[in-house]
């Protein structure tokens, strides 16, 4: 005969969850310093481990054309050469803008978000970009990191160079997405003072978005985490305006979200939402898929 016990609430312990090692994509000169930068902040404030990913290649498609085989071998080595320095170069201003932060450095020739995805299997978190104008033989493209690192992904918003964290909105969606996002941010969540979760929908939805975030305030209640529940009731074309106006209006300088896309024809196609906290992000925001 199987006897089940309740555990009393007060006995049950809540350790704190963290990240221990956060990745980012560093570049030559100032292209990266402010998500550095960020990522530096982050790694002190945690105890983190900070991994600089140094990552760059070139456009094989370059080598066809009126290039003889001999001219395009020259060609080929020069570039690398221009690949290798630059590579260099990257690792001095990595090792200028992170500062203070317990570092390493890893560099590769490759395309920089295949090599980001790769050397997320050593990280828990990973900081990068809205989409540069550097082209995805320089820069991460961070639609591809979202969607194939298996680990959350921090968009730094241009210009910040320091995520407080203090206030933070999650951006709820009742979705498989949504729920790794939350659990994800977790490391946020339980250091933040104040912690909203934040369901846009239409008028005839509101119930049961009240009754789903209630369930996600109560889960993150035994993770530590005193959050509070609200909904804002708004068309869908209005509804990441709505999310970035609550985080404006509580001084939240992190919105947590999953994210939605799929792939259509080698590229990733996104709902409104996800696709201007890639591309266009108002603040800091936690992605995960």
């Amino acid at each position: 005969m199987h006897r089940t016990l309740d555990r009393p609430a007060e006995t049950v312990v809540v350790r704190p969850n963290t990240y221990a090692t956060i990745l980012v994509h560093a570049e030559p000169a100032q292209y990266s310093a402010h998500r550095v930068e960020v990522a530096a902040h982050l790694a002190r404030d945690l105890g983190a481990h900070l991994i600089g990913l140094g990552a760059e290649t070139f456009d094989p498609a370059l080598m066809s054309g009126p290039f003889t085989s001999y001219a395009a071998g020259e060609w080929i080595g020069f570039v690398q050469e221009q690949i290798t320095k630059e590579l260099s170069d990257a690792e001095v201003s990595f090792r200028r803008d992170a500062a203070g932060a317990d570092l390493e450095w890893r560099a590769v020739q490759d395309y920089p978000h295949h090599a980001l995805v790769l050397a997320a299997r050593a990280a828990d978190l990973v900081v990068v970009s809205p989409r540069g104008a550097l082209g995805p033989t320089r820069s991460v493209d961070p639609a591809e990191a979202v969607m194939t690192a298996g680990r959350p992904v921090l968009i730094v918003p241009e210009g910040r160079t320091h995520l407080h964290g203090m206030s933070v909105v999650v951006a709820w969606k009742d979705t498989r997405e949504g729920r790794r996002a939350l659990t994800d941010a977790l490391p946020f969540l339980q250091r933040a003072q104040d912690v909203i979760v934040l369901s846009v929908v239409a008028e005839d939805a509101r119930q049961a978005a009240a009754n789903e975030i209630d369930d996600v305030v109560g889960n993150l209640k035994r993770h530590g985490v005193e959050a509070r529940p609200l909904v804002s009731i708004i068309d869908h074309d209005g509804v990441t305006a709505e999310i970035e106006r609550v985080a404006h209006a509580n001084g939240a300088d992190l919105i947590v979200a999953g994210a939605y896309g799929h792939t259509r024809m080698r590229e990733w196609a996104f709902g409104g939402v996800t696709d201007d906290f890639l591309n266009r992000p108002d603040c800091f925001v936690l992605l995960s898929h």
